[in-house]
């Protein structure tokens, strides 16, 4: 019961916004309910269990029984993270708003909280076409954000992304109702995916039908073209979502459904994603630098920083995979944070170009103090929380290859040039008459901004309660993948 409650309190908060049409008050309603899923998910994880790696929780019904199809869903390690992200960035999101006025503001957040309910089922599914309706349900609130709340060139912006990500799903859904097909008791039921002896050409599709709907989501170079328009034309909420926990769901479905599932065709295909993933590190780091738009620059650098978090597992170690659930915490709180900084500095001085700011740490030191606290978090300063995931991710790449983790490692130097360069611009040198006027952060911001640097120093300084939440089912699909391939010729 625990499970539902978890994915339905979102949908009835999501229902009763909706009624609250143009009344400015629902915001505080979303925040409200917001904050009743993080307090069950705080009394879900004071009853987890980290030294198993067996989901707990579970819920499992009929649901469309003609089909084959159960409502299964529980949580483990790896869902734990997730869940736990995603209902700690919420209230934060929905908070961080609150110096905007919407227009339609009951659709604006009920949208919001019905993009939770989905982001939820996702992370907890145990039954494959339950995923693919989590999936599916999540990109529709996202879609009508972007679109009637973005900015000038939102719809074409929008019909791309839709178009991406809607075309990579039906490529999944293909690649699932196989699955379905090949299983002896026709069940969708992950751990019956996981049991099948596929072989190495059917799993080699499989794989492509998997990776290319989770590589347009996180996004993976090439698959990245839609990301950098969407986040700039999205309003910051919307940026918010898809960068800080949306994008997770590529990273996850990797992890969850597609190596353990085809790891043959991993091991067939495994060594081009990885330097797929790594071509995209480098590619988007080169273009942050060439920004004058303080959002688009931030944009690829989230591109480049995911593909850090996929190269680490595409190497499948337990260093690799306990890093990239670890940064996509702290990637989350950190690209979260710095949108809205940026959402901050775009309010005040109606402009996103950096060249046009500056000297704005002269009347703002607070602003100054935690926007250099969240950077110096994405550039994985020591003692900040990126510092451990990057760390793990950099060890895990090594352990496959010195070279691979000497190319991947440049995300950091490049990372730290671009993003103090930003501040440079932005932050120091002489006040001009727009940015001579820039008011100090008050109210929601102070504490949205507080939250997010003790976050990042409190995460920096101990990561290990995060680490041994996920760490037993991490080794257990570890053990589960290279127990399939052993023994068996592989090129990766």
């Amino acid at each position: 019961m625990e499970i539902l409650l978890l994915i339905f309190l979102p949908l009835a908060g999501a229902l009763i916004s909706f009624l609250f049409g143009g009344s400015q008050q629902v915001k505080t309603v979303a925040f409200i309910w917001s904050l009743l899923s993080l307090v069950l998910t705080a009394y879900l994880l004071s009853g987890f269990d980290t030294a198993s790696s067996i989901p707990q929780f579970v819920i499992d019904q009929p649901w469309l029984s003609y089909f084959g199809v159960r409502f299964k869903a529980g949580i483990d390690g790896i869902s734990m993270i997730l869940v736990l992200l995603t209902n700690v960035l919420m209230p934060l999101i929905i908070l961080s708003s609150f110096k905007h006025a919407y227009s339609r503001p009951g659709a604006f957040y009920g949208l919001i909280l019905l993009m939770q309910s989905a982001l939820l089922l996702v992370f907890t599914a145990l039954d494959a076409f339950l995923f693919y309706v989590g999936w599916e349900a999540a990109l529709i609130p996202i879609y009508f954000i972007c679109a009637l709340w973005g900015g000038e060139n939102r719809i074409k912006v929008n019909m791309k992304f839709f178009i991406y990500t809607f075309a990579g799903s039906l490529i999944m859904l293909i690649g699932i109702l196989y699955l379905y097909l090949q299983t002896p008791d026709r069940s969708y039921d992950v751990q019956s995916f996981y049991q099948l002896a596929l072989s190495s050409s059917e799993q080699s599709w499989i794989f492509w039908a998997f990776f290319i709907a989770f590589a347009v989501k996180m996004p993976v170079f090439p698959f990245h073209t839609w990301q950098p328009d969407t986040y700039t034309e999205a309003p910051t909420t919307g940026t918010m979502l898809l960068s800080g926990i949306m994008l997770k769901m590529g990273i996850y479905g990797v992890i969850r459904w597609l190596i353990p599932v085809a790891p043959l065709g991993f091991a067939q295909w495994g060594q081009l994603a990885l330097i797929l993933s790594i071509i995209g590190v480098v590619y988007a780091a080169l273009i942050a630098f060439t920004q004058k738009d303080i959002k688009r620059l931030v944009a690829y650098s989230s591109i480049s920083h995911v593909g850090l978090i996929a190269a680490g597992i595409f190497v499948w170690n337990t260093n690799g995979l306990q890093g990239a659930m670890i940064q996509m915490v702290n990637h989350g709180i950190n690209v979260f944070g710095m949108f809205f900084v940026l959402d901050i500095i775009i309010r005040r001085m109606k402009t996103r170009d950096s060249f046009e700011l500056g000297g704005i740490a002269k009347v703002a030191p607070q602003f100054a103090v935690a926007f250099l606290i969240i950077l110096l978090g994405t550039v994985a300063l020591p003692l900040t929380n990126g510092f451990i995931g990057e760390f793990l991710l950099l060890m895990g790449i090594y352990q496959h290859s010195i070279w691979a983790a000497a190319i991947a490692g440049l995300t950091i130097i490049f990372g730290a040039v671009y993003m103090l360069r930003m501040y440079q611009r932005i932050m120091l040198g002489t006040t001009n008459a727009q940015t001579s006027t820039f008011s100090e952060i008050d109210g929601t911001e102070k504490l949205v901004l507080g939250i997010v640097c003790a976050l990042v120093i409190l995460i920096g300084v101990y990561p290990n309660p995060i680490l041994d939440i996920s760490e037993a089912t991490v080794k257990s699909l570890v053990e589960l993948v290279d127990g399939k391939l052993h023994g068996v010729s592989t090129t990766f």
